[in-house]
């Protein structure tokens, strides 16, 4: 697992998203999804009969398999990351937060992307669109995308609230050609859902594709697996103060965070946006498979 060390660590961005889309490549190579990894290592199954010229050796000594490197390829996908950068995603304090989780993941799409020649661009949003650029997939745009993204990884939290909803409304009036739009992001909105459904059913109405990676880590968030000993809780947006013995309270609270997970995931069936439980103490295979899975169904 990465540590919060490793990702602050300056200049470390990059070289932490290749080696986490190489370490997932090579154990898709290992695994059922084996046709996915050999796609994103830009490779196609070898023909009889055509030139051996461009056969991968290295990949056949250690798949067994005859593959031809590609060295063109067009640009076809276009996506948008966003990335909430609300007061909640700095939580927890202790390990990886939500927010640098999702930079780390956002960063290793970019780097799955690069490799397809796919074009890419960031949002970063809060109560309001702070950053956004273009979707374009040169080196230099790359480049500057890792730049902003460490910009936020180093950033310290503030008080600033979600307000999802006219940010998605305004994407999706903003982006005109069919993309795939990735947000990540806690969900913890002043909105009612209706509302907030209603703005991703928007771009949906747009043609574009959603995927939704709802950021939380499980264990505390969702499970409230605290010590049975006092503790304050802190609102990270509002400020709101509150002591209690965690187990005065776990149940109820165990029975309203599956009621809202579960909200969440049969309002995005319900709309055909694709939903994942992104738990920021596990690895990023949960981000990049369900990611390669939709970009195969976009392309076929």
């Amino acid at each position: 697992m990465i540590k919060q060390e490793d990702l602050l660590q300056t200049g470390s961005l990059e070289l932490l998203a290749r080696q986490v889309v190489e370490g997932f490549i090579t154990g898709l190579h290992k695994s059922p999804y084996h046709g996915f990894s050999v796609e994103f290592a830009e490779h196609r199954q070898y023909n009889t009969g055509e030139s051996t010229r461009n056969i991968d050796w290295k990949l056949f000594a250690r798949t067994e398999r005859l593959y031809v490197k590609r060295y063109e390829e067009e640009t076809n996908l276009r996506c948008q990351i966003l990335l909430d950068t609300s007061a909640s995603m700095y939580y927890p304090p202790e390990g990886l937060s939500k927010l640098r989780f999702s930079i780390l993941a956002a960063a290793s799409l970019m780097n799955l992307l690069k490799r397809q020649r796919d074009a890419v661009g960031l949002t970063f949003f809060s109560d309001r669109i702070e950053e956004e650029t273009d979707m374009k997939s040169s080196n230099g745009h790359h480049m500057n995308l890792l730049q902003l993204l460490h910009t936020y990884l180093t950033r310290k939290a503030d008080s600033r609230q979600t307000d999802i909803v006219p940010v998605l409304h305004e994407i999706a009036e903003r982006i005109h050609r069919r993309s795939l739009i990735i947000l990540f992001s806690d969900m913890f909105d002043k909105h009612p859902q209706e509302e907030l459904f209603g703005a991703l059913q928007h771009l949906k109405f747009n043609k574009h594709e959603v995927i939704v990676f709802h950021t939380s880590h499980h264990g505390l968030e969702k499970e409230f697996e605290f010590e049975d000993r006092p503790y304050t809780f802190v609102d990270m947006e509002s400020g709101e103060k509150v002591k209690l013995f965690p187990d005065q309270v776990r149940s109820s609270y165990q029975r309203q965070s599956h009621e809202f997970y579960n909200e969440i995931r049969l309002r995005c069936t319900q709309y055909h946006i694709d939903f994942v439980e992104a738990d920021v103490s596990r690895e990023m295979d949960q981000i990049l498979l369900p990611f390669l899975v939709k970009r195969q169904q976009m392309r076929g």
